[in-house]
């Protein structure tokens, strides 16, 4: 999908934010909404060799993975007028270029009640991207966040700030995958730190 495809005939775009867009989004916006899509699950799978890693110790960084039972929450961002350009300009820049992610329409529920789902863009790592990781276990994925580094900052960094947005913007959401790499992650750097006393 080209970015002018996706804005032709429209007069404002929601931008679904999962992972680091929910603390820097780095571009204009008109509002931003707290709430979430259905039908995926976010994951730690993917790989980054230039923001949060680099070529010899890519860093990992989360994804988009199908399952209808599943829900990601994370912020939308209304984008209007010549905001629209801008920020896929952008995004493209940051997310395709730099990350390998695709784009993909979605409904995006606000959170709240009454609120009708609005439909979102979204970008997306698959699996057939040469950064692609895969599945590891918690511990796994806490080990490479601790020790990774990339352009932007620490693995590390982009692990807690995350957690930090679910905790205080969806706090009764209980997100055992990012909670449970974010505990092994934080063991891997009190060794370092002990070994370094």
């Amino acid at each position: 999908m080209k970015p002018q495809d996706i804005i032709a005939g429209k007069s404002s775009l929601w931008i679904f934010g999962y992972g680091s867009l929910v603390w820097k989004p780095d571009f204009r916006y008109k509002r931003s909404r707290v709430g979430y899509i259905q039908g995926y699950k976010r994951r730690f799978w993917h790989g980054d060799n230039f923001h949060r890693g680099n070529d010899e110790l890519p860093g990992r960084v989360v994804t988009l993975i199908e399952d209808d039972d599943e829900s990601t929450w994370g912020v939308a961002f209304e984008v209007s007028g010549s905001q629209m350009e801008e920020s896929l300009k952008y995004l493209n820049v940051r997310e395709t270029v730099c990350g390998g992610y695709i784009t993909k329409m979605v409904d995006f529920f606000p959170e709240g009640e009454d609120q009708s789902p609005v439909q979102a863009l979204v970008y997306i790592a698959t699996s057939d991207n040469a950064l692609y990781l895969g599945p590891a276990s918690p511990d796994e994925i806490g080990a490479q966040i601790a020790v990774s580094r990339g352009k932007t900052g620490h693995n590390l960094e982009y692990l807690l700030r995350l957690a930090e947005f679910m905790r205080s913007s969806c706090p009764h959401v209980e997100d055992h995958h990012l909670f449970s790499i974010e505990a092994a992650a934080l063991t891997v750097v009190s060794y370092l730190l002990a070994a370094q006393q």
